[in-house]
């Protein structure tokens, strides 16, 4: 079994470090977002927010469905809405620079059709692949044709089984040996969530487990923000060695430092998440 190092904040100065005077929003990325199906439109805006509250310079929304179903977000007007397809169509002269997708997608028909432009459209964009969209790829709707760029792919236990043709009690028998499996297999950064979240790089040659967290991320939709998270701070350009795993540490410390105020565990929201994270962020 392996025995994986742990995620240490100062391993990760690129969170914290000061931004120049001279920048704009140009400077920190466009981040796409591309999830929302019927029923599951906040799963998209809750990833897209907290990518925005991290510091990314520009979110735009695809929703996988036929118009946008709100014209704008009211508690994010900076968000920019959009039809999924529409966002794909116009993700060049957008400049994109990074892509976040699975979030509440679905399955159906016009998901599949969405992510696969997606494949064979994003060229050398990075792209965090959740959710639903591991869903399609453990179903083998979708081949994991995605070219060179970076992936990074954020399974849970059951979603990690799937991806592998395993149930999801032999993931969790030897969690470090799984996410080193499909680090392997589908040639990304694995991010394997649960109590201790583990990341490994594509060459499968390394391993870490992070120990900031509480049970108030056991709720709705904290997967959705960390995925956000995840393709805000890759949009920025931080080093990928320092973004993913720096991700994942910054979600479990916004949870830790939310609940010593005395919101949570119990009751801790994914909403309230990305206020706590942007705040870690700015302790420079």
């Amino acid at each position: 079994m392996t025995t994986p190092a742990p995620i240490q904040r100062d391993q990760l100065p690129a969170l914290f470090a000061p931004r120049a005077t001279d920048t704009h929003k140009g400077s920190f990325g466009t981040l796409g977002v591309l999830g929302g199906g019927p029923g599951m439109t906040g799963a998209a805006l809750l990833a897209a927010r907290a990518a925005l509250r991290l510091g990314a310079g520009k979110v735009l929304v695809g929703f996988a469905q036929e118009a946008p179903p709100l014209a704008c977000d009211p508690l994010q007007l900076e968000l920019m809405l959009r039809a999924g397809r529409d966002l794909l169509a116009d993700a060049r002269p957008l400049g994109l620079t990074t892509w976040v997708a699975g979030c509440g997608l679905g399955t159906l028909d016009n998901a599949i059709l969405l992510l696969d432009t997606l494949f064979r459209t994003r060229a050398q964009t990075p792209l965090v692949l959740d959710a639903d969209g591991l869903n399609l790829l453990a179903q083998g709707a979708l081949q994991p044709d995605w070219g060179p760029a970076p992936v990074v792919l954020t399974p849970h236990p059951a979603e990690a089984g799937r991806l592998l043709g395993c149930p999801a009690a032999r993931v969790q028998a030897d969690r470090p040996a799984a996410a080193l499996a499909l680090a392997l297999k589908y040639r990304a950064w694995i991010v394997l969530k649960g109590a201790g979240t583990l990341v490994c790089p594509p060459a499968a040659n390394a391993c870490w487990i992070n120990s900031t967290g509480n049970p108030g991320l056991a709720s709705a939709g904290t997967g959705d923000v960390l995925a956000g998270m995840l393709g805000s701070l890759i949009a920025q350009g931080v080093p990928l060695e320092q973004a993913v795993p720096g991700a994942v540490w910054l979600h479990g410390a916004a949870a830790d430092a939310l609940a010593a105020a005395g919101t949570g565990p119990i009751g801790l929201t994914a909403g309230e998440l990305a206020d706590a994270a942007r705040a870690l962020r700015n302790q420079i």
